[in-house]
């Protein structure tokens, strides 16, 4: 007999990602969590964390990188790549730092 979360709390990138780990891999923090009621709670705060924190890394990594407005306009393509790299390495420290942990 499991609870399910609310769908107000699945369609956010970061809390189907954590949810997945407390599942698959963090059973007893799950299940306590659950047991407690407090797993909508836990989620929001790790999807509000994780929103933040990307959103600061994607603007720092640009930075670092050069990526710019002018380079947007000057050559979009390139811009794009770089971006959509920034964005996986982003994202790859979020999961490491926050979702995985």
């Amino acid at each position: 007999m499991e609870k399910h979360i609310t769908s107000q709390h699945t369609d956010l990138k970061w809390e189907r990602l954590r949810l997945q780990y407390l599942r698959k891999c963090r059973r007893t923090l799950y299940t306590e969590l659950l047991a407690t009621d407090k797993l909508n709670e836990h989620l929001g705060e790790i999807n509000e964390q994780a929103d933040s924190m990307f959103s600061q890394l994607v603007k720092q990594l640009a930075e670092q990188q050069g990526i710019t407005e002018a380079l947007k306009a000057e050559n979009q393509l390139l811009w794009v790549q770089q971006m959509n790299n920034v964005q996986n390495v982003a994202s790859e420290i979020v999961l490491n730092e926050l979702i995985y942990c």
